[in-house]
């Protein structure tokens, strides 16, 4: 079985650019030997997500609108890294803005790349514990709800669908196994 690229790039163009992200626009010559293009989304920021869970199994979801789905999401405590910092910073940074929760102990548990076949985003999802309650510092642009709740409730809300965002699903998923099978 080949692992090679069988994929050929004739040209490409930069389509568009943000502080968040680059989209490029390649012709191509397909695996099937076919012309055609393929857009690709650059991102310029690593995918943090982070869970909170307390002595007791309780976390935090963040609730707030998305606009590109048009729908309200509950969620574990996300946001972004740049590329090339240290994501575990990241990841503590994002809980004490989004929660006001300060992680004594925080490990990753997870990496994925996040709809692979369009973007080169990058996820890293951490287990934030010993945690201090302090203030919540959203950003600007964050119109949050936040609640504890059992994680068991969490982990029924993605059975039942009412978390849907993939980071959220990954984490609630990951935890649950792990608590499943005492390593936690």
């Amino acid at each position: 079985m080949s692992t090679e690229n069988p994929w050929q790039t004739l040209s490409s163009e930069e389509k568009y650019d943000n502080n968040w992200i680059k989209v490029t626009e390649h012709q191509v010559i397909n695996p099937s030997g076919g012309k055609g293009i393929y857009g690709e989304v650059h991102f310029k920021n690593i995918a943090i997500g982070v869970l909170p869970l307390d002595e007791e199994n309780n976390t935090w979801l963040v609730g707030q609108y998305r606009f590109p789905l048009k729908a309200y999401s509950w969620e574990i405590p996300e946001g972004g890294g740049p590329l090339g910092s240290d994501p575990e910073l990241s990841a503590k940074r994002e809980l004490v803005e989004e929660t006001g929760l300060v992680a004594n102990k925080i490990i990753e548990i997870q990496r994925m790349h996040l709809s692979n076949s369009v973007s080169d985003e990058l996820a890293i999802i951490y287990l934030a514990q010993d945690l201090t309650q302090g203030e919540a510092e959203p950003e600007e642009t964050e119109d949050l709800q936040i609640i504890k709740v059992p994680f068991a409730k969490a982990y029924q809300m993605v059975m039942d669908g009412e978390i849907t965002d993939s980071i959220s699903v990954a984490a609630i998923l990951k935890v649950q196994l792990l608590l499943a099978k005492g390593t936690l």
